[in-house]
């Protein structure tokens, strides 16, 4: 869906993105990961032309972005930044309403899109749809700015740092949610973080920029096992390496035949949650159920650990 074509940005002498070309897939989540002042959030608004690129250009499915009004091209696609930036004299419903009604919808259609996303996103439009942002918690001015952002029904969706005000626990129901929402939809998302643990944890693919270059694109379970550069090794971790690849594939994934086990797992769930389920219960092995009940075969604690130790 979006090419990057040898992307620069500089400022007078300093170069901030240098060079970056990739080549992001329709209906995948990729992840920007990086330090501060690596170059990652100028590389996402260089998408929208919120930052204009000195050189190079982006495709989005294989038209360039410099051909279309700047106003136009942005109201063609979601954004969402740390704090959400929701309007605070306006209505959560008012909100999630903006794009649609710059873009000319009639308002019957306005107001079933606002609908169905409060309802998507668990905010009952009785008492939600008449709040204003000060009314909300943290968590719930999250989901409304994400609600925004989708509400004109974009295929592309950029999120800069969007949880790093959120705390721990109300951020992993966020990153929960996200992945729900784009399963639901379908929606392209590039999404700009500093952590590492919620880069492997939400893309399909991972982008780890240094010094306003990409040193390595591609799925996480390659940046674990075959980084690129030692920049790469030390962002990832290698104290806990093998769980981070157990937290990437699913019981359902590993599964193999065998006898019917008493403990039993989500085939949903990762090998991370497996192993611990399994070691707290005492239990050797589980089976692995479909979401329709049926097995989808078992798991063994000396599966699980010599599939740690793969990487």
């Amino acid at each position: 869906m979006i090419n990057i074509e040898g992307l620069s940005k500089r400022y007078g002498s300093t170069t901030v993105v240098d060079a970056v070309s990739m080549s992001i897939a329709s209906g995948s989540i990729t992840v920007i990961v990086g330090t501060s002042g690596s170059g990652k959030s100028t590389l996402l608004r260089m998408i929208n032309r919120l930052v204009e690129p000195t050189t190079g250009r982006v495709l989005i499915d294989g038209a360039d972005t410099s051909l279309t009004p700047a106003h136009l091209l942005r109201r063609r696609i979601g954004y969402v930044i740390q704090g959400h930036g929701l309007f605070p004299h306006r209505t959560v419903a008012e909100n999630i309403a903006t794009v649609p009604r710059l873009l000319g919808w009639e308002r019957s259609r306005v107001a079933a899109r606002v609908e169905e996303l409060l309802r998507v996103f668990q905010l009952e439009s009785a008492s939600f749809g008449r709040k204003f942002p000060h009314q909300l918690s943290g968590g719930e001015q999250q989901r409304v700015g994400v609600a925004r952002a989708l509400a004109a029904e974009p295929a592309l969706l950029l999120m800069d740092e969007p949880f790093g005000a959120l705390d721990p626990v109300i951020r992993g129901k966020a990153q929960d949610d996200l992945l729900d929402i784009q399963r639901r939809f379908g929606t392209t998302i590039v999404l700009v973080t500093h952590d590492m643990d919620e880069a492997f944890r939400l893309g399909d693919c991972v982008a780890v920029m240094k010094q306003g270059r990409v040193l390595q694109h591609d799925r996480p379970g390659v940046l674990l096992t075959r980084p690129a550069d030692p920049f790469v090794t030390r962002l990832s971790g290698t104290a806990d390496r093998a769980l981070k690849l157990l937290s990437l594939t699913t019981a359902g994934e590993l599964a193999e035949p065998g006898p019917t086990e008493k403990r039993t797992v989500a085939a949903a769930a990762s090998l991370r949650e497996v192993l611990s389920d399994l070691i707290w219960s005492g239990a050797d092995a589980a089976t692995v159920l479909n979401p329709d009940g049926s097995s989808a075969g078992r798991l063994t604690v000396a599966r699980l650990l010599a599939h740690g130790r793969q990487g």
